[in-house]
């Protein structure tokens, strides 16, 4: 009975992963579900949601300063007419995070789970690490990407992950003293890397 939180360098390969794990060990791998939780909680659209995880700083912003507009905001809120910021978007992550955490047997990627479940009994937690040049490689094998595509989305990758852990007040997500496991996928085949973090669940 463990829960896994996989945090990575974009292009690193943490969603294939998680999902070759999850298979392997018949644990249940939860990306999907956690904006699902996070839009129910908080009465907003999935489409706000992950909005919300990709501007990573901008549409609150935005939101003030009224360069959205309120059309286009209702449709991000959906039905439900909830509310979403910045900070409405980390308290409910946490809740979220906690509550699917406590199902055991769960893959959890990203999202700061590394900080949210740092002291969470049965947490492992894994980094996966990559050159820049084989984390566009990989978008372009696994997501047939254009070079300049794959490019774009490994540094607007690493730019939304920089600004989501600020609203942690983190800087340090890197430093292995986080994780059970540092992967250098660079170094580390899939199939290789499953079978590291299986052992160290003790599968």
């Amino acid at each position: 009975m463990a829960v896994i939180t996989i945090s990575r360098q974009f292009g690193a390969g943490g969603r294939t992963l998680g999902k070759m794990i999850g298979k392997k060990l018949d644990y249940r791998f939860l990306d999907d579900l956690i904006l699902q939780e996070i839009a129910n909680q908080a009465k907003v659209s999935k489409n706000m949601v992950i909005s919300m995880e990709r501007t990573a700083g901008s549409m609150l912003s935005k939101m003030i300063s009224g360069l959205l507009s309120s059309g286009y905001i209702e449709r991000m809120m959906g039905e439900g007419k909830g509310y979403m910021d910045e900070e409405v978007y980390v308290q409910v992550l946490y809740d979220v995070m906690l509550k699917l955490a406590s199902e055991d047997n769960v893959i959890l990627t990203g999202r700061g789970g590394q900080y949210i479940l740092e002291d969470f009994e049965g947490a492992f937690h894994i980094l996966l690490v990559a050159n820049k040049k084989d984390r566009v490689n990989f978008m372009l094998k696994h997501y047939k990407l254009s070079e300049a595509k794959a490019k774009a989305a490994v540094l607007s990758g690493e730019k939304r992950r920089t600004n989501l852990y600020k609203k942690f007040g983190k800087k340090d997500y890197n430093d292995p003293n986080h994780y059970h496991l540092v992967l250098n996928m660079s170094r580390v085949s899939l199939e290789k890397a499953v079978d590291l973090v299986c052992n160290l669940v003790g599968k």
